[in-house]
C-alpha cells in the first residue's frame, strides 16, 4: 500500500471531473490497489441512469438513520434544525447526501418535497441505503439529482429517524466519512477515501490509457486480449515510450 496520512482532505472539483472520466470499474481497482478492499456499496440500483460517458463523482455528505423510540425522538430538533435538513443543507456542487437508514425494503430517506433542498443547492445527487420515493416526481420536475437507492417505496420513514448527520456511516457495506468521494455509473456506486482520491485518480488514467494500448495492439496484431491484458509494468513502459510521455 501507498504511503498515505490517511488524514481527510477536501477533494477538489478539479479531482471530482477526473474521476468522472474513468469508468467505475476502473476506479474500484484503482481503490484496491491502494489497500481498501470493502469499498463497494452493495445493491444499490442507479434509479437515474446516465447516458454514455456521463458519471457521478462526488464528495459525501452523511446521515444517519437510526430505529425509531420514543426518548431519541424526543430528543431530535424538529423543523429547520432536523438532522436531515443540516445534512441536506451542507450539499451544494460537487456534493452527494449519502444516507444510511439499514438497507430498509419500505421506509424512505425522503421524497420530493424534502429532497428540493437538495436541487435548490445544486447538489449532485443522493445515495440511499434504504427506499426512495417519488421518483416519478424528481426526475418530471428536472431536480437533476442522481438517485442510487436499493428500493422504490411510497412509505414515510415511521421505523427510523434521522439522527446524526456529519458523522461516519455505512452504505451498503462500505465505510463513508464526511468528504468521501462517491463514484458511480450505471454498474454502481462505490466509495473512494477522499485522502487517495488524487492519487486514485492518477492510477486510474495511467491504467484506463494501458487498457486502451491494449486494444489497439490487439486489435493491430488480431490476438486474444491475454496476449497482453492484464497490463504489466514493462508493458505501461512501452506505452509511455510510443507515446512519449
Amino acid at each position: 500500500m501507498a504511503a498515505f496520512d490517511m488524514k481527510p482532505v477536501n477533494v477538489s472539483q478539479e479531482v471530482l471531473d477526473g474521476l468522472k472520466t474513468i469508468p467505475s470499474a476502473t476506479v474500484y481497482s484503482g481503490v484496491r490497489s491502494f489497500g481498501s478492499t470493502v469499498n463497494v456499496c452493495e445493491g444499490l440500483v442507479n434509479f437515474t441512469p446516465f447516458p454514455p460517458g456521463q458519471r457521478l463523482a462526488a464528495r459525501a455528505r452523511t446521515l444517519r438513520f437510526l430505529p425509531t423510540r420514543a426518548d431519541l425522538t424526543a430528543e431530535k430538533p424538529g423543523g429547520e434544525s432536523d438532522p436531515e435538513y443540516i445534512a441536506m443543507g451542507r450539499c451544494g456542487p460537487g456534493d452527494v447526501l449519502v444516507a444510511d437508514i439499514m438497507g430498509a425494503r419500505r421506509d424512505v430517506v425522503a421524497g420530493d418535497v424534502k429532497l428540493l433542498q437538495l436541487a435548490m443547492n445544486n447538489a449532485d445527487g443522493v445515495i440511499i441505503d434504504g427506499a426512495i420515493r417519488d421518483l416519478d416526481v424528481i426526475t418530471e420536475e428536472g431536480y437533476g439529482l442522481a438517485v442510487y437507492a436499493k428500493h422504490r417505496s411510497f412509505h414515510g420513514n415511521p421505523e427510523f429517524t434521522p439522527a446524526e448527520e456529519n458523522v461516519q456511516i455505512q452504505c451498503g457495506g462500505a465505510l463513508v466519512r464526511p468528504g468521501d468521494v462517491i463514484v458511480g455509473d450505471n454498474d454502481g456506486v462505490l466509495v473512494v477515501p477522499s485522502w487517495m482520491a488524487e492519487a486514485v485518480l492518477e492510477w486510474a488514467v495511467e491504467h484506463e490509457d494501458a487498457e486502451n494500448y491494449i486494444k489497439q495492439k490487439v486489435r493491430a496484431e488480431g490476438v486474444a486480449p491475454g496476449k497482453y491484458y492484464p497490463p504489466t509494468d514493462d508493458l505501461i513502459a512501452e506505452m509511455h515510450r510510443v507515446s512519449g510521455r
